[in-house]
C-alpha cells in the first residue's frame, strides 16, 4: 500500500484517508457515515481506508496515534486531520471548504 499511497494522495481531487482498525468501535460507527459522504459527494472526493494494524509504517509516518483518524489530502498536501467520529454534515463541510 505504501508505494501507491503517495500516488493516491497526489490526486487533484480531495482524498479523505480513514485510518482505522477492525477492533475499534468508533471506526465501525464512522464507516457508514463515510459511505453516506461518498454517496453525497460522488466523484468530488476519493475515500481511502487504511487499516493501521496492517499498515503500521504508514500510520507511523502520519503520526496516527488513535483511531479513527481522518486526514484530507489534495495534490499530496495534507489539508486537515481529525481524530474521532464526525457527523456526515461536518465531514462534507470540511471537504467542501478545503478542496
Amino acid at each position: 500500500m505504501k508505494s501507491n499511497f503517495s500516488e493516491i494522495i497526489k490526486d487533484e481531487k480531495a482524498v479523505l484517508v480513514d485510518f482505522h482498525a477492525d477492533w475499534c468501535g468508533p471506526c465501525k460507527t464512522l464507516a457508514p457515515i463515510l459511505k453516506e459522504v461518498k454517496a453525497e459527494l460522488g466523484d468530488a472526493v476519493k475515500i481511502v481506508k487504511i487499516d493501521v494494524d496492517k499498515n503500521q509504517e504508514l500510520a507511523g509516518k502520519y503520526q496516527v496515534r488513535g483511531v479513527p483518524t481522518m486526514i484530507l489530502f489534495k495534490n499530496g498536501q495534507q489539508l486537515w486531520r481529525q481524530s474521532g467520529v464526525l457527523q456526515k454534515a461536518e465531514i462534507i463541510q470540511v471537504i467542501n471548504s478545503k478542496s
